[in-house]
């Protein structure tokens, strides 16, 4: 299995200073020494919220209609997703980069003991294809649960989501786990002292970093960087003797007990992916060598293909799996997908309450399986637009300011960047000219370099296509030009004609 390099040149500002290439030998110097770890104390990370709106089927009343609302215990809310992000600082996020890498080889020499489980687990892991010429992605990830369904023909596919994963992790099963794949009894000090990191966190919110009107102190900022300095304080004691709040862990189980990790450190997603293991193990060992059930997890996305009259077992066995490792199943996303032959092909249903609604398709890592046919999801496909649409009116909007700014009658639109986003005209992979500016010694230097750009959504939507082996994907950007030229016409650009 190959490795990714830890070592990345990070950009954001944070409390400590970013750590240039140039770095590297003295920053791998002082993190692979192991008395160094066990000592280093590590800083407060940066709390922030993603918002996701999502436009599904939710019930009012009795009426099942798509909203971007649901009713939640009588009360109408958001449908709104809300991702818990925190990420660490420049020397921090080394460190659990480079700890990761070697928890990642332990992981990977205890997969290849039971191959059935090594293929049954995708995400977070570098994995080749059979042709071996690239690592698998999402799309080959999808495509072999589609390919299991097609050739199993009737079958049923569960999709089970687990409750609040990466903030629901017990801590001593955590650190049970984690010194397993070491092969020790206890967790070395260098560990030791990174675990108590992940689980005993400090956080800032980033919102509260913004104290000049619910915006950054620019005037603050550019004084530190022309110190070469891309942080939001010179040291760490000007945040503690800051009014900013710094906040603890404080989610805990029913015992009282500190649980759950932060998700979005580089060392995260491998802590998910071993502290899942003992559940793996169960469902191969259990369902899939004794049941012919096929298993897939992707993160906390578990999916699970078997017979119709073995959905409640499995769906028992899974739920009383999960208990045992502290985690709950989400019953309300929990989803049984059954296919069947009708009417010469495949099809599927969905099984809600009893009843079995057709052409409800089995949603996965951004695709509908219909049994019959393989479409993008209509969501990703909405937000695809979406952001085209806004795009260019945020682009109408500056060029409006200049017109008014300068006086002008009519200004152009740059629309190279806006093709290169969302067209076809953007899917080729290029190295495309950028401008790096930093301070030293108090003197602004601008340095040119090319940056790889790996092509757009149309680029993953072709590829797509292609790898499932399904041209109905393709179809469905189809009209994306005449969109994208359409918005363009809606306002008053220089260089865009109006039809």
């Amino acid at each position: 299995m190959e490795q990714k390099d830890w070592f990345k040149d990070r950009g954001y500002p944070h409390f400590s200073n970013k750590t240039p290439l140039s770095d590297r030998k003295d920053i791998e110097s002082y993190i692979s020494n192991p008395n160094n770890i066990s000592k280093h104390s590590f800083y407060p990370l940066i709390f922030k919220e993603i918002s996701q709106s999502r436009y599904k089927l939710s019930d009012f009343s009795g009426v099942e209609r798509r909203s971007h609302k649901k009713i939640k215990d009588g009360k109408i809310v958001s449908n709104k997703k809300i991702r818990e992000i925190l990420y660490a600082t420049h020397i921090d996020a080394h460190i659990y980069s480079y700890y990761t890498q070697s928890l990642s080889i332990k992981y990977e020499e205890y997969l290849k003991e039971n191959l059935h489980i090594s293929s049954s687990i995708s995400a977070y892991r570098q994995i080749r294809t059979l042709c071996d010429t690239k690592f698998k992605n999402n799309v080959h990830f999808a495509k072999d649960i589609f390919d299991e369904i097609t050739k199993r023909q009737n079958c049923v596919a569960l999709c089970f989501d687990i409750e609040n994963f990466f903030p629901s992790l017990n801590h001593k099963l955590l650190k049970l786990i984690w010194a397993k794949m070491l092969g020790c009894k206890a967790l070395p000090k260098s560990q030791y002292n990174i675990f108590k990191a992940v689980t005993k966190f400090s956080y800032v919110k980033l919102n509260d970093l913004k104290t000049k009107n619910r915006h950054f102190d620019e005037k603050e900022l550019s004084k530190f960087k022309k110190q070469g300095k891309n942080t939001f304080f010179e040291n760490i004691k000007d945040l503690i003797g800051s009014d900013i709040i710094i906040h603890k862990n404080q989610k805990k189980n029913k015992e009282g007990k500190l649980m759950g990790i932060p998700q979005g450190l580089p060392i995260s997603a491998m802590l998910a992916n071993i502290y899942m293991l003992p559940f793996d193990e169960a469902i191969i060992e259990n369902l899939s060598e004794h049941h012919s059930v096929f298993y897939r997890r992707y993160s906390d996305d578990i999916v699970i293909l078997c017979k119709e009259s073995q959905i409640q077992f499995v769906e028992d066995f899974v739920k009383a799996e999960i208990e045992k490792i502290k985690l709950v199943i989400s019953i309300p996303k929990t989803e049984v997908t059954v296919f069947k032959q009708d009417r010469g092909r495949l099809q599927s249903f969905r099984l809600d309450k009893g009843v079995l609604k057709k052409n409800i398709p089995l949603n996965y890592l951004g695709f509908e399986f219909y049994g019959y046919q393989t479409l993008l999801k209509s969501k990703n496909l909405a937000t695809f637009y979406r952001e085209m649409k806004d795009t260019i009116k945020r682009k109408h909007k500056r060029v409006e300011k200049l017109k008014e700014k300068y006086l002008l009658d009519s200004a152009p639109v740059f629309k190279r960047k806006i093709y290169r986003l969302y067209s076809f005209k953007g899917q080729q992979s290029r190295l495309l000219p950028a401008k790096r500016a930093e301070y030293k010694n108090g003197k602004l230097i601008v340095n040119k370099f090319e940056r790889k750009y790996r092509g757009n959504y149309i680029r993953y939507v072709y590829r797509a296509s292609e790898e499932m082996q399904a041209p109905e994907i393709k179809m469905q950007i189809r009209n994306h030009w005449k969109i994208l030229q359409s918005t363009l016409r809606k306002y008053e650009f220089a260089n865009v004609d109006k039809e």
